[in-house]
């Protein structure tokens, strides 16, 4: 290190002085990283006898301030503490960024205001070697390692008052944050100076990393606590003593706690999970999708689903657990969502204009409004489920799960596990951790019994249960859970004849009979049979990318059918009708052949029904006309059949469809005998 004596600074004048006017000397008396400013400064441009006059306005100064706000604040400490050291002694403390401005600095007044006078040294000023030359901040930057610059070092004249020491401030990543400096009289100088703020800049530098990593732990326990928060599951985080350190909002909802309540308390005094195979605290493996029971003080014995992960630290030591609870019907949830458990139809989905369907969506629509359970009754294939999913969809309900099963289709030792679940181990060949039945599966929802007349008896008293308590119990389980199901029944079975022949429970039947609804047969419902045709000839003839149309000797023959398959049976013969023409006609050749070969039966023409309901229970009635005779029979029989309109019509010696025509035409409300 140069020894700063005054015969140097007599060489170093010397020097300076012949450089500055091009004069050729050896100039090897001057340190190499010196001489290399002098030459950058002089191709800068540099004017050496005067100091530049220009700094930052306020607005940019404001900015530059801003931008290095975190490395002012960490910076200020070190820098008051250096100051404590040198105070008196007309040194002081200059803090610039990595452009060289200074955004900082703290001193001795008289030595701030000689800098302000020969140098300039302002915050706002820059101190690069672009506009200052060789000094010892602009060097430091330029050279990116400490250094100190003494007297005629300095290119410029004015500025060789001073003796500086600075050393650059690295972030962790190695990029210049800017750089530390001390100034005072040159007289002053002395070696351990640049010690000094080497010093002070190493525990800025630590300081600004510790700040950088736990700003950066702050972010992740900020993400992390927003995505604990945002799972829709309950989390608790408990150490190996089973004290929880970490709880989401879901979880207190659940167990309807507070969070004082749960932090730094043992997890088991919390909840209680009634399963022998979940060792929570204890356990030496991670748990996944458990269902376990669980009871806390707050609310009664609940199914949950249950996972939980051990958390190791660096050396492969456990820290502790993280438990993920999720209700069991938001599993059922997703799983209904994924299986497709929803209901596709609607009322708008129902082909047809007659009286008869049109009063089976009027009283759909009714059903839809209230919570009672619905039994729809009607012939195979008159799309029953079609009406049971339109009433679920015009439901308050229309958003949970609609899930139909087939009571006739099932097993008979299958029917109960498939309707009410079973818990694990509760027979051979059963799943270990157990399977929830359709109604748990249903709950919110809607569960579509169809063909219930063939349900066995012993499961009939199961199922009324049900209706009566709103509970269910699994297969070997101990706990009830209560649902939220409404029931829709449907069958082609006449109850009624069942009940009678006790091979239908009568108690059930009153519990599910609440709201009937009668869906017609083709036959009855005749009108309807050319639309359904078009609309069945539409859809066939778009998947089949075929145009067709239908010779009306068709519609004649389909209209004369007694339908017995109803609405299923036709759209399945326009089907055949649509795939086996090869023209562009549909004629009777490709209807079926018990189709073709169909010959309409002679029936009572219209005047003679009209005849027959008119005198058939009011004979008698010898003064009134026969509007008023036939509306007092029709409602007399309605009143004797409670409105049930299948009665009335078989009382009557008509069909529905006449009496529906007349209903109409008389605008009488059925509901009213009801």
């Amino acid at each position: 290190m140069t020894i700063y004596t005054g015969d140097y600074q007599q060489k170093l004048l010397s020097a300076w002085n012949n450089f500055i006017h091009d004069v050729p000397m050896d100039y090897s008396l001057i340190r190499e990283e010196i001489l290399s400013s002098w030459k950058r400064s002089k191709s800068y441009g540099i004017d050496p006898y005067n100091i530049i006059k220009t700094i930052l306005g306020k607005t940019e100064i404001k900015q530059r301030l801003e931008a290095k706000k975190e490395l002012i604040e960490v910076a200020q400490s070190y820098m008051k503490n250096l100051y404590s050291i040198v105070k008196g002694s007309s040194f002081y403390l200059l803090l610039s960024d990595e452009e060289g401005y200074i955004i900082d600095l703290i001193g001795d007044k008289d030595i701030i205001d000689k800098g302000k006078e020969n140098s300039l040294l302002v915050v706002g000023a820059n101190r690069s070697e672009q506009y200052a030359g060789t000094n010892a901040i602009g060097t430091c930057l330029e050279l990116k390692k400490p250094i100190q610059i003494w007297g005629e070092e300095h290119y410029v004249k004015p500025h060789q008052y001073f003796t500086c020491s600075a050393a650059p401030i690295y972030d962790k990543t190695g990029k210049i944050l800017g750089c530390l400096d001390i100034s005072g009289p040159r007289e002053k100088v002395h070696l351990h100076t640049l010690g000094m703020v080497v010093a002070a800049v190493d525990g800025i530098e630590q300081q600004l990393r510790m700040k950088t990593a736990y700003e950066e732990i702050s972010i992740i326990n900020s993400q992390l606590h927003g995505t604990i928060e945002s799972i829709a599951s309950g989390i608790f985080v408990f150490d190996n003593c089973g004290t929880v350190i970490q709880v989401n909002n879901n979880a207190l909802n659940l167990f309807k706690l507070h969070k004082s309540e749960v932090l730094n308390k043992n997890i088991s005094s919390i909840l209680t999970v009634n399963d022998n195979n979940s060792p929570l605290i204890n356990s030496e493996k991670n748990i996944y999708d458990q269902e376990v029971m669980i009871t806390s003080n707050n609310i009664p014995p609940s199914k949950f689903n249950l996972s939980a992960t051990l958390v190791y630290n660096n050396e492969g030591k456990r820290r502790g657990t993280v438990m993920i609870l999720k209700e069991i019907k938001y599993i059922h949830k997703l799983t209904n969502k994924v299986s497709g458990f929803k209901a596709r139809y609607t009322f708008d989905s129902i082909i047809g204009n007659s009286l008869e369907i049109k009063e089976v969506i009027k009283y759909g629509e009714i059903a839809a409004k209230s919570s009672s359970n619905i039994l729809i009754l009607g012939e195979s294939g008159t799309g029953k489920e079609i009406i049971a999913q339109s009433i679920h969809n015009a439901s308050n309900r229309a958003d949970n799960p609609f899930i139909a099963i087939n009571c006739g289709a099932l097993p008979k030792g299958l029917i109960e596990s498939e309707l009410f679940g079973y818990e694990g181990g509760t027979f051979t060949g059963a799943r270990k951790e157990g399977q929830a039945g359709k109604f748990e599966l249903a709950d919110g929802g809607t569960i579509f019994l169809d063909e219930i007349g063939d349900m066995p008896l012993d499961l009939q008293v199961s199922l009324l249960r049900v209706l009566q308590t709103k509970e269910i119990v699994r297969i070997g389980g101990k706990y009830p859970k209560k649902i939220d199901v409404r029931i829709i029944a449907a069958t082609n079975a006449d109850l009624e004849k069942a009940v009678e022949n006790r091979s239908f429970r009568n108690d059930l039947y009153y519990r599910l009979n609440v709201f009937y609804i009668h869906v017609p047969p083709l036959r009855e419902r005749k009108n309807d049979i050319k639309i359904l045709t078009d609309y069945f000839l539409d859809t066939f003839c778009n998947l089949e990318k075929k145009v067709l149309s239908i010779d009306k000797a068709v519609y004649k023959q389909l209209n004369n059918y007694t339908w017995p398959g109803n609405v299923r049976e036709l759209e399945n013969v326009i089907e055949r009708a649509v795939n086996i023409c090869e023209g562009y006609y549909i004629t009777i050749d490709h209807l079926p052949q018990n189709l073709q070969a169909y010959k309409h039966s002679v029936k009572p023409t219209e005047d003679t029904l009209k005849t027959n309901l008119v005198y058939s229970t009011l004979s008698s009635s010898e003064n009134l006309t026969i509007q008023d005779s036939e509306y007092k029979t029709i409602t007399s029989a309605l009143s004797k059949t409670n409105g049930n309109v299948k009665k009335a019509a078989e009382f009557l010696g008509v069909g529905r469809r006449t009496l529906y025509r007349k209903l109409e035409k008389y605008t009488i409300d059925i509901l009213s005998y009801r």
